[in-house]
């Protein structure tokens, strides 16, 4: 597939996944949070913003329905224009609102709506922190590029803010991969997010990282002769 299509492919899978997240905001239901997960929201850094400028769109649609009544084909055209874009706004905010960020025992899965998902593999966290920050422009370093043959360009950062801004810093033992909206591949070793109880999205991540330090089986020791097999502690 060319790389135009592959980009209209995710923007059309892009698109319905935030149409479902509508549905899912109506109904009340959250998407891949399985039981005996924890979901961390952070929808709301965002929504006084979006809410304020669905109400402005809301407004300008209404304005320019009366002003065009003598021009029907125009005012038609930019109706359909004006709800969809309402829609988007809303769809924007439910998507922020039903896709949480989601730990699990085994993965921390981060989400930036319906646009990007980053798996953590647990195991893989070397330490998560507190860290309130505002995004800047982007820098050397933010974001490594895959090589053409999949390899690490290096270890990178990735930040899914939320509101321009990020909350906790997780820092990684090896990198993992992030792959944005438009299909850019990224290999990064530092994940930034938000979380609207940050704190408590931290300490929720480093009870986990020690529940699966002391449920991982322990090295043995080898074996001696005439001996049996040694365990630490």
């Amino acid at each position: 597939m060319s790389r135009a299509g592959g980009t209209l492919r995710r923007l059309a899978a892009h698109e319905g996944r935030w149409m479902a997240s509508l549905a899912r905001w109506v109904t009340r239901r959250r998407d891949g949070t399985a039981p005996g997960e924890r979901a961390l929201p952070y929808a709301a850094a965002q929504a006084a913003l979006v809410y304020g400028l669905t109400f402005v769109c809301a407004v300008e649609t209404a304005g320019v329905h009366v002003l065009l009544g003598g021009v029907p084909v125009a005012r038609t055209v930019l109706l359909i224009v004006d709800v969809y874009t309402v829609l988007m706004l809303l769809g924007f905010q439910a998507a922020a609102v039903t896709r949480p960020h989601v730990l699990g025992a085994e993965v921390l899965r981060l989400r930036e709506g319906a646009r990007t998902e980053v798996r953590i593999p647990v195991e893989r966290i070397v330490s998560v922190r507190y860290d309130l920050r505002f995004t800047k422009e982007p820098a050397k370093g933010r974001g490594v590029p895959a090589d053409a043959d999949g390899e690490p360009g290096g270890g990178g950062v990735a930040e899914l803010a939320v509101g321009g801004q990020t909350s906790v810093t997780v820092e990684l033992a090896g990198p993992v991969e992030v792959v944005r909206l438009l299909g850019r591949c990224e290999r990064v070793r530092t994940v930034r997010f938000h979380a609207d109880d940050a704190r408590g999205a931290v300490a929720a991540v480093r009870a986990r990282m020690r529940e699966r330090e002391r449920t991982a089986p322990g090295d043995e020791v080898p074996e001696e002769p005439g001996r049996g097999a040694v365990r630490p502690g």
